[in-house]
């Protein structure tokens, strides 16, 4: 009995990691912290272009999706809401994956500099309003493959 059991026991673990490796893809982001989990799909801007452009034009973003700014290595940001035309949360993020710093419900088309913090390398977009909502706060983790996996504060 006590041998089934642990057999049981090992089943659990191993089905619930090849769940949580599973959810670990490119399009989406998983947010974990006092709130419990959010989870957004994404698409990333980590190309100059990409990242210039990002939700500019668009009328309008489903509630569980957003865009992931990615940067090849830690730096000071600093965003704006040139021709975005929805209000958006922008959670700046540092390396290991934990939110540095969120600027809420940024203006659209307001061109005034959206300064996020030094040593970022992620800053998350999603609609405006979201955060305070879904009781995301700074120290919050996200879970995505673009992060180094061995200094992510929630690896994948």
């Amino acid at each position: 009995m006590r041998a089934l059991r642990a057999c049981i026991a090992m089943l659990a673990l191993l089905v619930s990691a090849q769940l949580a490796a599973a959810q670990c893809d490119d399009t989406t982001v998983w947010l974990r912290g006092d709130f419990g989990q959010a989870r957004f799909t994404i698409e990333i801007a980590d190309t100059q272009r990409s990242r210039a452009t990002g939700l500019m034009n668009r009328p309008s973003m489903p509630s569980s999706e957003g865009m992931l700014f990615v940067y090849p290595r830690p730096r000071a940001l600093s965003f704006w809401m040139r021709n975005t035309l929805i209000p958006l949360d922008m959670l700046f993020v540092d390396p290991t994956g934990t939110v540095a710093h969120i600027h809420h419900e940024a203006v659209p088309l307001d061109e005034t500099p959206i300064y996020g913090g030094e040593g970022l390398t992620h800053v998350l977009e999603i609609n405006g309003g979201l955060a305070r909502m879904l009781g995301i706060g700074e120290g919050a983790q996200l879970r995505h493959p673009s992060f180094d996996q061995n200094n992510a504060a929630w690896p994948c």
